[in-house]
C-alpha cells in the first residue's frame, strides 16, 4: 500500500548532482523551504510515458504554474545525475528541475519506492506528483495501484487545476524548421510575441522534406502548426495574428 503523505514535511536528504562538472550536494532544505513547488515523480528517464507525456507537459506548463504561484517545478525519479542531466537535455525541459533520487532514498522515504524486477529495473519510484507549501506536502496525487504503468492523475493539466481551475492556459504551436533559416527565426519571434509554447522540429537526416510533405503538403521551412490546426509558413502566419 503506498503512503500519501498529505499533510506531512518533506523528508531531509541529500541529493548529489553535477552542475557546471562539479559535485554539488542539493538538500530538499534548498529545493523547498520558503517557497512553493510542483513536484512530479516517475519511474524512469528516457521510459516511453515519462519521455512522451510527463516530462514534455510539466515543462510546457511550467510558466502558467509559475504564473499561478509556484516558484519550481521539480522532476524526482531514482535515476543518476548524469542521466536525468543528458534526459534534460534531450527533452529540452529548460523549466524544469531534475533531482536524480540514484539510491532511491528520498522515495523510499516518501513511501513510493516499488520492485520492478520483472522489467530489469530494480527498485523505482511509484508515479505521482504533489504541491508543497515550504517544505509541508498540501496535496499529493497517486497514481493507482494497478498492474502496468498508469498515468492518469499525477499529469500536470491535473496539478494546474488543483492550483488554480480557471488558470488561463495558452495556445500551443507546433513548427518545421531548418538550421539557419530566416523565416524560421521571423515564425518564432511571431509566435514568442503571442506568448504561445513553440515545440520546433528541425529537419535532418530522419525528418527530411518528403516527411514534412507528408504533414503539410509543402516542402519549405517554416511550416507551423497551432493547436493541431495548420497554419502554414512565416507569412501565412503573420496574416493569422493580424
Amino acid at each position: 500500500m503506498l503512503k500519501n503523505n498529505t499533510g506531512n514535511k518533506i523528508p531531509s536528504i541529500n541529493f548529489k548532482i553535477q552542475k557546471n562538472h562539479q559535485w554539488v550536494d542539493l538538500s530538499t532544505e534548498d529545493i523547498f523551504n520558503n517557497k512553493t513547488v510542483v513536484v512530479f515523480a516517475l519511474p524512469g528517464a528516457y521510459t516511453p510515458t515519462c519521455s512522451s507525456s510527463h516530462l514534455p507537459r510539466y515543462n510546457e506548463l511550467a510558466p502558467v504554474l509559475k504564473a499561478n504561484g509556484v516558484d519550481e517545478v521539480v522532476c524526482i525519479s531514482v535515476n543518476d545525475t548524469f542521466v536525468m542531466n543528458e534526459w534534460r537535455k534531450d527533452q529540452e525541459a529548460e523549466n524544469v528541475l531534475m533531482i536524480p533520487d540514484g539510491s532511491g532514498e528520498f522515495t523510499k522515504a516518501m513511501g513510493m519506492l516499488v520492485n520492478k524486477d520483472e522489467l530489469g529495473f530494480g527498485n523505482r519510484s511509484w508515479r505521482y506528483s504533489m504541491l508543497v507549501k515550504d517544505g509541508t506536502i498540501e496535496k499529493m496525487f497517486i497514481e493507482p495501484e494497478v498492474e502496468g504503468d498508469p498515468f492518469e492523475v499525477s499529469d500536470a493539466d491535473t496539478m494546474l487545476q488543483y492550483i488554480n481551475k480557471n488558470a488561463n492556459i495558452p495556445e500551443t504551436a507546433t513548427m518545421f524548421s531548418r538550421k539557419g533559416c530566416p523565416h524560421c527565426e521571423r515564425a518564432i519571434t511571431l509566435l514568442n510575441q503571442q506568448g504561445i509554447y513553440v515545440e520546433q522540429i528541425e529537419l535532418d537526416q530522419h525528418i527530411t522534406s518528403r516527411s514534412l510533405r507528408a504533414v503539410s503538403g509543402k516542402s519549405s521551412t517554416p511550416q507551423v502548426f497551432i493547436g493541431g490546426k495548420y497554419i502554414g509558413g512565416a507569412d501565412e502566419l503573420e496574416e493569422y495574428f493580424s
